[in-house]
């Protein structure tokens, strides 16, 4: 396996070869690996397999994208979120016949303290959409800070949010998650639940700009998770972090791992704007507060039929 080799060389540039290290090293991770593609399969199925065969992955030469993306990484890291996604959360999904088979812009409410909710979404775009896509999200650039984090996130193929990365990757057919309350989504606390914040402009500069179709995305299910009682600003400003949330769960046996409730992600019909990109901040306030309001109605429409937290 292509994963595997690239063990063996960098153990081999390493001298491991000298005292035979890398063979046994080959052994193990082609060991588990093997282990972890049998667990994959058996809870999966093979349509895991079989639409990953069909992924475009346009590569360089060196095995990756020219943003860093590596389809085995990623491979990986969707056979995880594919398992909480049909298992753990058991995540009901509508509306997959509304995202487009180019480009687009998935533009979603945010939730949850940590990103669950876009591993979900993009669990959705390659089980569930047809065709199955990879998909790439805009990242906090303070995440970039934390240890091996920002290897990670581009290894799997999100990208830090700048406009120029995601000019280029709407460039390339690519679809693109964005999360226009940023930090304030996923910072809100349990009576401010699903109340969208403000969202910011940039996203509808950029879909005018390029031409990009916006696709509105709903998500339930992640404000339960795990319940954010207080915002500690103080710390926030200490770690260096957008919020620093106050989460009771977390200090008794086995609370880190989220709640198991249940998602309910909807896309909507995909939205289109036409005009400058570069018109005033009111121009765009406007249609941006169009697709903020249509996420709060889907939002809303869906938290009215679901009948639990947890179950239906």
């Amino acid at each position: 396996m292509m994963y595997v080799r690239r063990v063996e060389r960098r153990l081999a540039r390493l001298g491991g070869k000298l005292f035979g290290v890398a063979p046994l090293a080959r052994k193990l991770v082609s060991d588990a690996v093997s282990a972890v593609d049998d667990f994959m399969t058996a809870r999966l199925g093979e349509e895991f397999n079989e639409r990953l065969a069909r992924v475009p992955k346009n590569l360089m030469s060196s095995g990756v994208d020219p943003f860093g993306m590596d389809p085995e990484w990623t491979k990986y890291a969707l056979a995880s979120a594919a398992f909480l996604h049909r298992h753990y959360f058991r995540t009901e999904v509508r509306g997959q016949e509304h995202v487009p088979a180019g480009r687009a812009l998935l533009i979603a409410n945010h939730s949850g303290q940590v990103p669950i909710d876009g591993a979900l979404i993009g669990a959705s775009l390659f089980m569930d959409v047809e065709p199955p896509r990879f998909m790439r999200a805009m990242v906090e650039k303070w995440s970039q800070t934390l240890p091996f984090v920002s290897i990670f996130f581009s290894r799997v193929g999100q990208v830090v949010g700048v406009p120029e990365n995601a000019k280029r990757l709407l460039e390339r057919d690519e679809v693109l998650l964005v999360f226009p309350e940023g930090a304030r989504g996923i910072s809100k606390t349990f009576d401010q639940r699903y109340r969208l914040a403000d969202f910011g402009l940039g996203f509808m500069r950029l879909a005018i700009e390029t031409g990009t179709p916006i696709v509105p995305v709903s998500v339930i299910g992640g404000e339960e998770q795990y319940v954010n009682v207080k915002n500690v600003e103080t710390l926030a400003r200490l770690f260096r972090m957008p919020a620093f949330p106050l989460i009771p769960q977390l200090l008794v046996p086995g609370g880190v791992l989220p709640l198991p409730t249940k998602y309910r992600i909807t896309f909507g019909e995909p939205m289109f704007f036409g005009g400058d990109s570069d018109d005033d901040d009111s121009v765009m306030e406007e249609k941006v507060e169009l697709v903020r309001a249509t996420i709060q109605a889907m939002v809303n429409r869906g938290l009215r039929e679901r009948k639990s937290v947890f179950f239906g």
